[in-house]
């Protein structure tokens, strides 16, 4: 399975950059670059915070695709 983020969509909503969301929820602009291309998976409370800081649940987020295997 592949997690599937709307990081960016939600970002750019807000007028944020990727250095405002990372300062937000407490971790570097790198991780927040790597959490949008796929490629890295968010521990549940980080998760969390970034559905905190733009207001929506995690689900509308975060989901999971399967491979074509």
């Amino acid at each position: 399975m592949k997690l599937v983020t709307k990081i960016k969509y939600y970002r750019l909503l807000n007028h944020m950059s990727q250095e405002d969301l990372a300062s937000k929820v407490g971790v570097r602009r790198e991780t927040i670059g790597r959490l949008e291309a796929g490629k890295y998976n968010p521990s549940l409370k980080l998760a969390y915070d970034i559905s905190e800081a733009f207001s929506v649940a995690i689900e509308d987020i975060f989901s999971y695709e399967k491979n074509d295997s």
